[in-house]
């Protein structure tokens, strides 16, 4: 697929105010700070369509996107660290649950994985959440450029090993990094 426009349409916080239509959605989500923004702005090829943070918790609404006319792109709050209240906190789970579980639009969730690091529990447990909800999910693993080859590998296979102690069968995975040009190609074509 060849991305010719790909245009910001609009934040919500209420899953119902969301933008109505039968266009297919593809949502991403994953750890504050871990590279949504960049993935998002890396996969479009435009820099600076989705605002890049160092700080974690910058996105706290449903971003949409509208990709050639014939699709969206939704960008979730990340979830994790982020230094926010909990009751911020709260009502971003709130906000995504409903989002996930209600929108029959959305046709994939692609959750985000630091491929720097070992397999995290909070990544683990909301993957384990998407299987049993039966919500479709690709893994993306980012900031592919960081560590050496062999740590990349390392933590892919460890992640898969812990997803296999639950899932009977690994649900599609894609490593990326925006900074070396690596997965855009395999992700789009997906």
């Amino acid at each position: 697929m060849l991305i010719k426009t790909a245009d910001y349409t609009g934040s919500y916080v209420e899953v119902a105010k969301c933008p109505e239509g039968e266009l297919p959605e593809f949502a991403f989500i994953g750890r504050s700070n871990v590279g949504k923004s960049s993935l998002i702005n890396y996969l479009t090829g435009r820099k600076k369509l989705v605002k890049v943070s160092v700080t974690p918790g910058k996105t706290q609404t449903i971003n949409y996107f509208l990709i050639n006319g014939n699709l969206r792109l939704v960008d979730l709050p990340g979830y994790g660290f982020a230094k926010v209240s909990k009751e911020n906190r709260a009502r971003w789970r709130k906000m995504i649950e409903n989002y996930l579980l209600g929108r029959k639009q959305l046709l994939y969730v692609f959750l985000l994985i630091d491929a720097r690091i070992p397999p995290q529990a909070i990544d683990l447990e909301f993957i384990n959440w998407l299987g049993q909800k039966s919500i479709p999910v690709v893994v993306v693993f980012t900031k592919a450029d960081k560590p050496g080859a062999r740590d990349i590998s390392v933590n892919v296979q460890h992640f898969k090993q812990k997803l296999l102690e639950n899932w009977a069968q690994l649900p599609p995975m894609f490593i990326t990094s925006s900074e070396k040009n690596v997965g855009r190609e395999e992700l789009i074509g997906f």
